[in-house]
């Protein structure tokens, strides 16, 4: 069995966490981090990677690699916006499909591949801590597992647990 804790960042400003951000991620990793991790994993953007750097540091794991896994961040978060603006508010990623279905499509494929990657990265009974954003976590969920799940509030996340190729997904 391998585990994937899939995280949304904490509040931003750009692409920085606020101090509320910051708080709340630092709330998570006091009482919501289960080390050790064999992988701590970013989107690429500086609000994920800092957001997985303070996890890092509750998980006592200061020292281990911090991998930026770009294929995790969408190419078209334009794209991503102007959809999820179309299908109204805490749209999930059904409603969004049903404004762009070629976006949620190729980027389930995409944003799966990569989540894919991670898990087969991790050795068995190894666990990695990964940051991203929403609805684009959402998507990787269903382009690696077939599973929807509703938008992830900032700081939620979705354990993803694959074993002998067959996956569950159940909130943190």
């Amino acid at each position: 069995m391998r585990y994937v804790e899939l995280r949304r960042h904490t509040d931003n400003e750009g692409d920085e966490l606020t101090a509320q951000g910051v708080a709340d991620a630092e709330a998570i990793g006091h009482d919501g981090v289960q080390p050790p991790y064999a992988a701590f994993v970013s989107s690429g953007a500086a609000r994920a990677t800092q957001m997985l750097t303070i996890l890092r540091h509750a998980a006592g794991q200061d020292d281990a690699p911090l991998s930026q896994v770009t294929a995790l961040r969408s190419t078209v978060e334009d794209r991503w916006r102007s959809a999820a603006r179309a299908a109204g508010r805490g749209a999930t990623v059904e409603r969004i499909r049903q404004v762009d279905p070629d976006l949620v499509e190729h980027e389930e494929r995409l944003l799966g591949a990569a989540l894919r990657r991670i898990v087969e990265a991790l050795p068995d009974g190894g666990r990695a801590l990964v940051v991203g954003h929403s609805p684009t976590n959402e998507a990787a969920v269903a382009g690696l597992t077939g599973q929807t799940v509703e938008p992830l509030a900032k700081g939620a996340g979705v354990l993803i647990v694959e074993d002998a190729g067959r996956f569950t997904v159940s909130p943190l």
